[in-house]
Protein backbone atom coordinates (compact mmCIF):
# COMPACT_ATOMS: atom_id res chain seq x y z
CA UNK A 1 0.00 0.00 0.00
CA UNK A 2 2.77 1.94 0.77
CA UNK A 3 6.60 2.12 0.02
CA UNK A 4 8.07 3.25 3.03
CA UNK A 5 7.11 4.79 6.55
CA UNK A 6 8.47 8.19 8.64
CA UNK A 7 7.67 7.89 12.26
CA UNK A 8 8.48 11.18 14.00
CA UNK A 9 8.21 10.67 17.52
CA UNK A 10 9.42 6.77 18.12
CA UNK A 11 7.34 6.20 21.57
CA UNK A 12 4.52 3.94 22.25
CA UNK A 13 1.84 5.31 19.54
CA UNK A 14 4.48 5.49 16.70
CA UNK A 15 6.17 2.57 17.46
CA UNK A 16 3.40 0.94 17.71
CA UNK A 17 2.28 2.28 14.32
CA UNK A 18 5.25 1.46 12.24
CA UNK A 19 5.10 -2.03 13.92
CA UNK A 20 0.93 -2.82 12.83
CA UNK A 21 1.53 -1.45 9.56
CA UNK A 22 4.28 -3.76 9.14
CA UNK A 23 2.70 -6.63 10.54
CA UNK A 24 -0.41 -5.88 8.36
CA UNK A 25 2.27 -5.99 4.93
CA UNK A 26 1.21 -2.35 4.22
CA UNK A 27 4.49 -0.82 4.25
CA UNK A 28 8.03 -2.49 4.55
CA UNK A 29 10.37 0.20 5.21
CA UNK A 30 10.29 2.23 8.17
CA UNK A 31 12.59 5.11 9.02
CA UNK A 32 12.18 6.97 12.59
CA UNK A 33 12.91 9.81 14.32
CA UNK A 34 13.09 11.13 18.05
CA UNK A 35 14.47 14.49 19.40
CA UNK A 36 15.97 12.08 21.74
CA UNK A 37 19.27 9.84 20.18
CA UNK A 38 18.41 7.08 22.49
CA UNK A 39 14.86 6.40 21.86
CA UNK A 40 15.85 6.36 18.29
CA UNK A 41 19.18 3.64 18.59
CA UNK A 42 16.15 1.90 20.84
CA UNK A 43 13.99 2.00 18.18
CA UNK A 44 16.45 0.83 15.55
CA UNK A 45 18.04 -2.08 18.24
CA UNK A 46 13.93 -3.63 18.65
CA UNK A 47 13.30 -3.67 15.35
CA UNK A 48 10.87 -1.08 15.34
CA UNK A 49 12.18 0.96 12.19
CA UNK A 50 14.99 0.40 9.81
CA UNK A 51 16.87 3.42 9.34
CA UNK A 52 17.09 5.97 12.21
CA UNK A 53 17.09 9.86 11.04
CA UNK A 54 19.57 12.90 12.52
CA UNK A 55 16.21 15.13 12.35
CA UNK A 56 12.49 15.35 11.78
CA UNK A 57 12.82 16.64 7.99
CA UNK A 58 15.06 13.62 7.28
CA UNK A 59 12.85 11.01 8.57
CA UNK A 60 10.05 12.63 5.58
CA UNK A 61 12.23 11.92 2.63
CA UNK A 62 11.41 8.98 0.37
CA UNK A 63 8.43 8.39 2.47
CA UNK A 64 4.76 8.03 1.41
CA UNK A 65 3.08 8.26 4.74
CA UNK A 66 4.30 10.08 7.71
CA UNK A 67 2.87 10.12 11.07
CA UNK A 68 3.73 12.68 13.98
CA UNK A 69 3.59 11.24 17.04
CA UNK A 70 4.68 14.00 19.05
CA UNK A 71 3.43 15.95 22.32
CA UNK A 72 0.88 18.47 20.76
CA UNK A 73 3.00 21.69 21.73
CA UNK A 74 5.50 20.60 20.03
CA UNK A 75 3.34 20.19 16.21
CA UNK A 76 3.65 23.46 14.72
CA UNK A 77 7.73 23.67 15.00
CA UNK A 78 7.30 19.83 13.80
CA UNK A 79 5.51 20.69 10.75
CA UNK A 80 7.37 23.93 10.20
CA UNK A 81 10.80 21.04 9.95
CA UNK A 82 9.36 18.94 7.52
CA UNK A 83 6.63 21.40 5.54
CA UNK A 84 9.73 21.62 2.51
CA UNK A 85 10.96 17.75 2.62
CA UNK A 86 7.56 16.20 2.29
CA UNK A 87 7.29 14.12 -0.84
CA UNK A 88 3.68 14.96 -2.92
CA UNK A 89 1.32 13.01 -2.80
CA UNK A 90 2.48 11.81 1.00
CA UNK A 91 0.05 11.01 3.36
CA UNK A 92 0.57 13.10 6.69
CA UNK A 93 -1.19 12.40 9.56
CA UNK A 94 -0.40 13.31 13.11
CA UNK A 95 -1.90 11.29 16.69
CA UNK A 96 -2.49 14.26 19.38
CA UNK A 97 -5.10 13.93 22.05
CA UNK A 98 -6.64 17.25 20.86
CA UNK A 99 -7.34 18.76 17.46
CA UNK A 100 -8.23 21.91 17.46
CA UNK A 101 -4.94 23.50 18.14
CA UNK A 102 -3.15 20.76 15.78
CA UNK A 103 -5.26 21.61 12.77
CA UNK A 104 -4.66 25.17 13.49
CA UNK A 105 -0.72 25.10 14.18
CA UNK A 106 -1.31 23.14 10.16
CA UNK A 107 -2.52 25.66 8.58
CA UNK A 108 -0.07 27.85 9.89
CA UNK A 109 3.17 25.51 9.30
CA UNK A 110 2.19 23.70 6.47
CA UNK A 111 0.95 26.76 4.10
CA UNK A 112 -0.07 25.28 0.40
CA UNK A 113 1.00 21.79 1.46
CA UNK A 114 -2.08 21.35 3.91
CA UNK A 115 -3.74 19.50 1.80
CA UNK A 116 -2.06 16.10 2.25
CA UNK A 117 -2.59 16.60 6.23
CA UNK A 118 -5.17 14.01 7.94
CA UNK A 119 -5.72 14.52 11.52
CA UNK A 120 -5.81 11.84 13.63
CA UNK A 121 -6.61 10.31 17.08
CA UNK A 122 -5.91 6.99 17.98
CA UNK A 123 -8.04 6.05 21.37
CA UNK A 124 -5.53 3.99 22.31
CA UNK A 125 -2.44 3.51 25.06
CA UNK A 126 -1.26 2.12 27.63
CA UNK A 127 0.14 2.70 31.78
CA UNK A 128 3.49 1.94 30.36
CA UNK A 129 4.36 4.91 27.60
CA UNK A 130 7.73 4.35 25.40
CA UNK A 131 9.29 2.25 22.73
CA UNK A 132 9.31 -0.64 24.90
CA UNK A 133 6.16 -1.51 25.20
CA UNK A 134 5.17 -0.67 21.37
CA UNK A 135 3.29 -3.49 20.00
CA UNK A 136 1.92 -4.26 16.72
CA UNK A 137 -1.90 -4.86 17.96
CA UNK A 138 -2.38 -1.69 19.86
CA UNK A 139 -4.81 -0.47 17.92
CA UNK A 140 -6.82 -3.54 17.17
CA UNK A 141 -10.50 -2.61 18.09
CA UNK A 142 -9.85 0.80 19.29
CA UNK A 143 -11.24 3.67 17.79
CA UNK A 144 -9.67 6.03 15.62
CA UNK A 145 -11.00 9.59 14.88
CA UNK A 146 -9.88 11.83 11.80
CA UNK A 147 -10.61 15.25 11.52
CA UNK A 148 -10.31 16.62 8.15
CA UNK A 149 -10.14 20.16 6.84
CA UNK A 150 -11.91 21.36 4.33
CA UNK A 151 -8.68 21.53 2.13
CA UNK A 152 -7.48 17.68 2.94
CA UNK A 153 -7.24 15.84 -0.23
CA UNK A 154 -10.65 13.12 -0.52
CA UNK A 155 -7.93 10.55 -1.50
CA UNK A 156 -5.81 10.31 0.76
CA UNK A 157 -8.12 10.73 3.63
CA UNK A 158 -9.87 7.44 1.93
CA UNK A 159 -6.18 5.81 2.06
CA UNK A 160 -6.22 7.47 6.11
CA UNK A 161 -9.41 5.55 6.92
CA UNK A 162 -8.01 2.41 4.75
CA UNK A 163 -4.38 2.32 6.78
CA UNK A 164 -6.24 2.41 10.43
CA UNK A 165 -8.95 -0.05 9.52
CA UNK A 166 -6.49 -2.54 8.04
CA UNK A 167 -4.78 -2.57 11.51
CA UNK A 168 -7.79 -3.35 13.25
CA UNK A 169 -9.49 0.11 13.79
CA UNK A 170 -12.50 1.31 13.85
CA UNK A 171 -13.14 4.82 12.45
CA UNK A 172 -15.11 8.18 12.52
CA UNK A 173 -15.00 11.45 11.25
CA UNK A 174 -15.38 14.57 13.03
CA UNK A 175 -14.74 18.18 13.18
CA UNK A 176 -11.69 19.65 15.49
CA UNK A 177 -14.22 21.26 17.35
CA UNK A 178 -16.79 18.62 18.12
CA UNK A 179 -13.56 16.09 18.58
CA UNK A 180 -12.39 18.43 21.42
CA UNK A 181 -15.70 18.89 23.23
CA UNK A 182 -16.57 15.52 23.09
CA UNK A 183 -12.81 13.99 24.73
CA UNK A 184 -13.09 16.94 27.21
CA UNK A 185 -15.79 14.69 28.53
CA UNK A 186 -14.81 11.24 28.62
CA UNK A 187 -11.19 11.67 28.68
CA UNK A 188 -9.66 14.79 29.81
CA UNK A 189 -11.59 15.34 32.31
CA UNK A 190 -11.41 12.07 34.02
CA UNK A 191 -7.64 12.28 33.85
CA UNK A 192 -7.89 15.59 35.94
CA UNK A 193 -10.44 14.42 38.36
CA UNK A 194 -7.91 11.26 38.76
CA UNK A 195 -5.08 13.37 38.88
CA UNK A 196 -6.65 15.53 41.79
CA UNK A 197 -8.06 12.45 43.65
CA UNK A 198 -5.01 10.72 44.01
CA UNK A 199 -2.87 14.12 45.26
CA UNK A 200 -6.14 14.89 47.73
CA UNK A 201 -5.82 11.52 49.15
CA UNK A 202 -1.64 11.08 49.22
CA UNK A 203 -1.14 14.94 50.89
CA UNK A 204 -3.58 15.22 53.86
CA UNK A 205 -1.90 13.48 57.37
CA UNK A 206 -2.22 9.92 57.66
CA UNK A 207 -2.89 9.85 53.28
CA UNK A 208 -0.01 7.64 52.52
CA UNK A 209 -0.99 4.87 55.68
CA UNK A 210 -4.15 5.20 53.54
CA UNK A 211 -3.08 3.69 50.59
CA UNK A 212 -2.03 0.58 52.13
CA UNK A 213 -5.35 -0.29 52.48
CA UNK A 214 -6.67 0.70 48.99
CA UNK A 215 -8.20 -2.11 46.97
CA UNK A 216 -8.95 -2.80 43.78
CA UNK A 217 -11.80 0.36 43.42
CA UNK A 218 -9.22 2.73 44.31
CA UNK A 219 -6.90 1.08 41.46
CA UNK A 220 -9.56 1.34 38.78
CA UNK A 221 -9.89 4.89 39.35
CA UNK A 222 -6.61 6.07 39.91
CA UNK A 223 -5.30 3.82 37.21
CA UNK A 224 -5.40 6.86 34.37
CA UNK A 225 -3.32 9.33 37.08
CA UNK A 226 -0.25 7.14 36.34
CA UNK A 227 -0.29 9.14 32.72
CA UNK A 228 3.03 10.85 31.90
CA UNK A 229 3.10 14.38 33.41
CA UNK A 230 4.40 16.25 30.24
CA UNK A 231 1.98 14.51 27.71
CA UNK A 232 -1.11 15.77 29.91
CA UNK A 233 0.17 18.87 30.80
CA UNK A 234 0.13 19.79 27.18
CA UNK A 235 -3.66 18.43 26.71
CA UNK A 236 -5.35 19.86 29.73
CA UNK A 237 -3.66 23.23 28.09
CA UNK A 238 -4.39 22.72 24.77
CA UNK A 239 -8.02 21.64 25.61
CA UNK A 240 -8.45 24.00 28.00
CA UNK A 241 -11.77 25.99 27.55
CA UNK A 242 -13.63 22.67 26.73
CA UNK A 243 -12.32 20.61 30.07
CA UNK A 244 -12.92 23.98 32.47
CA UNK A 245 -16.47 23.36 31.31
CA UNK A 246 -16.88 19.76 31.77
CA UNK A 247 -15.28 20.51 35.43
CA UNK A 248 -17.87 23.16 36.14
CA UNK A 249 -20.48 20.68 34.55
CA UNK A 250 -19.13 18.36 37.44
CA UNK A 251 -18.98 20.41 40.37
CA UNK A 252 -22.70 21.34 39.57
CA UNK A 253 -23.52 17.03 40.29
CA UNK A 254 -20.77 17.37 43.03
CA UNK A 255 -22.80 19.77 44.72
CA UNK A 256 -25.92 18.18 44.59
CA UNK A 257 -24.47 14.73 45.75
CA UNK A 258 -23.24 17.00 48.59
CA UNK A 259 -26.30 18.56 49.25
CA UNK A 260 -28.44 15.56 49.64
CA UNK A 261 -25.70 14.36 52.32
CA UNK A 262 -25.46 17.18 54.09
CA UNK A 263 -29.06 17.37 54.32
CA UNK A 264 -29.74 13.89 55.12
CA UNK A 265 -32.04 13.45 52.16
CA UNK A 266 -31.41 9.82 51.75
CA UNK A 267 -34.25 9.25 48.87
CA UNK A 268 -32.35 12.28 46.66
CA UNK A 269 -28.93 10.91 47.51
CA UNK A 270 -30.31 7.39 46.69
CA UNK A 271 -31.88 8.95 43.30
CA UNK A 272 -28.76 10.40 42.13
CA UNK A 273 -26.83 7.47 42.25
CA UNK A 274 -29.30 4.78 40.72
CA UNK A 275 -29.19 7.32 37.88
CA UNK A 276 -25.45 7.22 37.35
CA UNK A 277 -25.49 2.90 38.48
CA UNK A 278 -28.16 2.68 35.79
CA UNK A 279 -26.43 4.26 32.78
CA UNK A 280 -22.74 3.25 33.93
CA UNK A 281 -24.56 -0.48 33.35
CA UNK A 282 -25.76 -0.13 30.43
CA UNK A 283 -23.18 1.75 28.68
CA UNK A 284 -20.77 -0.30 26.26
CA UNK A 285 -18.06 1.02 24.36
CA UNK A 286 -18.29 2.78 20.91
CA UNK A 287 -22.10 3.44 22.05
CA UNK A 288 -23.46 6.14 19.88
CA UNK A 289 -26.24 8.27 21.78
CA UNK A 290 -27.05 7.73 25.69
CA UNK A 291 -27.71 4.04 26.84
CA UNK A 292 -30.97 2.61 26.06
CA UNK A 293 -33.14 2.73 29.31
CA UNK A 294 -33.97 -0.58 30.45
CA UNK A 295 -37.46 -2.23 29.15
CA UNK A 296 -40.15 -2.40 32.26
CA UNK A 297 -40.73 -5.59 33.30
CA UNK A 298 -43.12 -8.19 31.68
CA UNK A 299 -46.79 -7.96 33.65
CA UNK A 300 -47.11 -10.82 36.19
CA UNK A 301 -49.97 -13.27 34.50
CA UNK A 302 -52.04 -15.34 36.43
Amino acid sequence: MFKQLGVIGCGLIGGSFALALRHAGIVPRVIGYSRTPATTAQALALGVIDVAAESAAQATVGCDIVLLAVPVAATEATLKAIRTSLEPGVLLMDAGSTKRDVVDAARRALRERIDGFVPAHPIAGKESSGIDHAEAMLFDERQVILTPLPQTDAGLLQKAREVWQRIGAEVQTMGPEQHDATFAAVSHLPHLLAFAYVSAVVNQPGGREFLAQAGPGFRDFTRIAASDPAVWRDILGANREEVLKQSQRFRTTLDALELAMRSGNSAALEDLIRGASELRGRWQIGQSGPPAAAPPPAPETD
